[in-house]
């Protein structure tokens, strides 16, 4: 069978099935249509069907292209992936302004930023169904078109109910990027490869929120609050022809292929059960996906409950007045995201590869054990730091640069980890795994935003601060234990799944005849 536009593979051994067909055609050069049974393809996001051929798909279908263009296309990807993160804090150095132009309080701007986190939980659970069934690279170029959009209406905004609007659109395009750009990486970069490539994404989402209350101190300096959002459209704008121009379809199959010659209302129903967003909420009867789903939440909450108060807590503590001041506390933790980019995604591969040699097997679970000291001692240790000096007064300015520093470079031991275990643990669904981690960690993020700042009002920075570390903790343990029994755990759930398919197919043939 020359040439069929199919893709071939063994079946994964812990991977399951949702949704499946009873047939598929498929067409080859001589457009015979040849009736085949299903397998699950290994190394793309749809079922095939497996043809009487012995030929193996291995990891020679991440070579389509060559070295230099997926350096490339990671690049671009990180720097799109840079857009929707940088927004969601670019606006924290400005919110007294922005609310005295609107006459309301800074409590009220903050929701924004809540809101604006919410629509980027929300919107995984749309983009990640709609890159495995339309492709990557035209879902990646509609919405940074609609992102530098809706970038200009909150720029323009007249008023603080259109702000709102305008800044929860852009949450809402922007988000895809770090869905559509880890399905990309999964999509062309071996397992044994994919935390590095990772690690420089991950990069771009993590050093936007850190350095953009920087950005945004600077220009409300000097400028007005509303050239914050006009850059941000420079940034969509560019980041639209980086798309357009450097960004190839990655993805190996569109199961927008199978609605050719289907009526209008079997293409309606197939794609609403492709792209229903209650696929990305299922997920979460895998146990593993909701345990480091949380662990993902916990850095994030630290990461937004940390970032977003600054300005309103370290001004007081080193009578600092102006914003430019307080935003240059942003670079701390900026830098240290940079620094670990160099040596996360590394770490994270070296662990997998070390696994791999003692067990004679790759286990996805095993990457996870690179995140666990970085998570559950680094991070909270200095977050205790942080807030207790905070608190009680002690130590001077490099005291909370030097820890916030710290904590930047272990988040960057711990996301290419937890983001890669998400590509690697369900590789036909990778793009939903991703989606649904990224929702569970901005409601987190968004929670973290909207209660940082009463709670450290009311309990005070050091107490705050312990909440964080021990959410962390807790996190981490998850994910110990996700390390010892995620592999079972996913078994047992399989064989539930096909147990209630298997009872069910009875009724179907039934029903048919």
């Amino acid at each position: 069978m020359a040439n069929a536009n199919i893709s071939l593979s063994s079946p994964l051994p812990n991977s399951s099935v949702e949704d499946p067909e009873k047939e598929a055609r498929i067409t080859t050069e001589a457009e015979e249509p040849i009736r085949l049974s299903r397998t699950l393809s290994h190394d793309s996001n749809h079922e095939v069907h497996q043809v009487t051929t012995n030929v193996q798909v291995g990891d020679e279908v991440y070579d389509k292209f060559p070295r230099s263009r997926k350096n490339i296309i990671t690049a671009v990807l990180a720097f799109c992936g840079f857009l929707a993160p940088i927004s969601s804090t670019t606006v924290l150095s400005a919110v007294p302004e922005v609310a005295a132009t609107y006459s309301t309080s800074g409590s009220i701007i903050n929701l924004s930023n809540g809101l604006y986190l919410v629509f980027m939980g929300l919107s995984p659970t749309f983009w990640g169904p709609m890159g495995s069934v339309f492709g990557r690279r035209w879902n990646c170029i509609w919405s940074a078109a609609l992102f530098t959009a809706f970038s200009v209406g909150t720029a323009l905004a007249p008023n603080v109910a259109s702000f709102f609007i305008f800044r929860m659109l852009t949450a809402w395009q922007g988000t895809s990027f770090l869905i559509l750009g880890s399905s990309c990486i999964g999509d062309i970069f071996k397992p044994t490869e994919r935390a590095t490539a990772l690690g420089w994404f991950l990069s771009g989402t993590l050093i936007g929120p850190a350095f953009g209350p920087f950005v945004g101190g600077i220009i409300v300096t000097f400028k007005t609050w509303r050239d914050i959002f006009w850059l941000q459209t420079a940034l969509g704008g560019f980041g639209t022809l980086l798309v357009v121009f450097l960004l190839p379809e990655t993805i190996h199959y569109r199961r927008a292929e199978e609605l050719e010659d289907l009526s209008r209302k079997e293409k309606s129903r197939k794609l609403w059960g492709w792209t229903n967003p209650s696929r990305v909420v299922r997920l979460y009867r895998y146990p593993n996906l909701l345990t480091v789903g949380l662990a993902s939440s916990s850095l994030v909450w630290n990461m937004y409950s940390l970032l977003t108060p600054i300005r309103y807590v370290l001004n007081p503590r080193f009578n600092l007045t102006t914003p430019l001041q307080s935003g240059l506390f942003y670079i701390a933790p900026g830098c240290g995201y940079l620094l670990g980019t160099f040596f996360g995604g590394r770490w994270a591969d070296h662990i997998v590869k070390r696994w791999i040699r003692k067990r004679g097997e790759r286990v996805p679970e095993d990457r996870l054990r690179s995140a666990l000291i970085a998570m559950g001692v680094v991070i909270p240790g200095c977050m205790l730091v942080y807030g207790w000096s905070i608190e009680k007064r002690r130590g001077d300015i490099p005291l909370p640069v030097i820890v916030m520093f710290l904590q930047g470079v272990a988040q960057l031991f711990c996301f290419p980890s937890l983001n890669t275990y998400c590509l690697d643990v369900m590789q036909h669904r990778s793009a939903e795994v991703v989606a649904g981690n990224y929702m569970v960690r901005y409601f987190f993020g968004a929670l973290g935003t909207a209660v940082c700042l009463p709670a450290i009002e009311s309990i005070g920075v050091g107490w705050f601060s312990t909440i964080s570390a021990i959410f962390l903790v807790v996190g981490t343990v998850g994910v110990y234990i996700t390390t010892i029994y995620g592999r079972s755990w996913r078994d047992k759930v399989d064989a539930r799944k096909k147990t209630r398919q298997r009872d069910a197919q009875p009724e179907t043939e039934l029903a048919d005849s």
